[in-house]
């Protein structure tokens, strides 16, 4: 039973990891756009079939396909941003916050759609990124989900370098934390609006591509994912980076452990993506504003 508990453990932890990735870009476009992205998760399910396409159509060795997938969706987000978010900030629209939630969940069901018709119902799966397993004393875990996290954190580390170190991450905080004081600096918010967005849905495409080759790629496959990551967010604080990352590696285990834990394991099975919920409002009634929770104002 502890090495069945512990080989549950490990994999809340590699999942964790996948959510972190999602939740990390949702939290940057957020921060900085002030808008909550209801089509998240279409973009997930793009980054997850370009790299599938990627890898089996045009020979791509795994790891570039994912990269190159993460590459096709940032313009996907640039253009996305410029053609239906930019009206938001240019007063164009008056109802700035209902517009951009219809606009982002109406995306949402298009590329859905879209993918239905483009890429059929049936389900994929890509090509493993490393073959066998590796055993831990009595663990054994497939090498898959250990590239798989590995490659996580990468991602992870990077975009915390690039947002806490370039002169671009510092451009991205200060609008993120008044966007006219940062325009009199010299900043231009809507550039970075441009970059938040792009790399928000290259980190959700990042997420999708990783979870290829572990679980099935289909149209909806974005859906829970994206409600998980909703909840990691307002888990973590919104906004709050530090707060995003562990409440995905909380939300990962609670899922995976308290589903074997529960009494009667088939119904634990089917309350798994009940728990994370179930967390969330406990949390929330301590402390409303979430773990990290930190002061955002509404879009001006």
């Amino acid at each position: 039973m502890t090495e069945y508990l512990l080989l549950q453990a490990l994999n809340g932890l590699i999942i964790g990891l996948i959510y972190a990735l999602m939740a990390l870009g949702l939290t940057l476009i957020f921060s900085v756009l002030k808008i909550v992205n209801f089509a998240h998760g279409e973009l997930y399910m793009l980054g997850a079939y370009f790299s599938y396409y990627l890898a089996k159509l045009f020979g791509f060795p795994p790891v570039l396909a994912v990269l190159s997938s993460m590459i096709i969706v940032f313009f996907i987000g640039v253009v996305i941003e410029v053609l239906f978010l930019r009206p938001v900030y240019t007063g164009a629209v008056e109802r700035k916050d209902e517009y951009a939630i219809l606009i982002t969940f109406g995306l949402s069901i298009f590329l859905q759609n879209l993918a239905l018709f483009v890429f059929g119902p049936w389900t994929r799966r890509s090509p493993s990124f490393m073959s066998g397993t590796t055993s831990v004393y009595s663990l054994s875990i497939s090498n898959d989900r250990l590239f798989v996290s590995a490659l996580a954190v990468v991602f992870m580390i990077a975009t915390l370098v690039i947002i806490g170190r370039t002169f671009m991450g510092k451009g991205l905080r200060a609008v993120s934390q008044d966007r006219e004081a940062a325009a009199i600096a010299g900043i231009n918010p809507f550039k970075m609006n441009l970059l938040a967005f792009g790399a928000g849905s290259a980190l959700a495409a990042a997420g999708g591509a990783l979870i290829g080759p572990i679980f099935l790629i289909f149209p909806t496959m974005g859906a829970m994912p994206v409600i998980k990551s909703f909840v990691i967010i307002v888990l973590g604080g919104m906004g709050s980076i530090k707060g995003c990352i562990i409440a995905s590696l909380i939300l990962g285990e609670a899922e995976s452990l308290g589903s074997v834990l529960f009494p009667d394991l088939t119904r634990g099975l089917a309350y798994k993506n009940a728990i994370g919920l179930l967390f969330l409002v406990v949390v929330l009634l301590v402390k409303p504003t979430g773990l990290f929770g930190e002061k955002h104002v509404r879009m001006k």
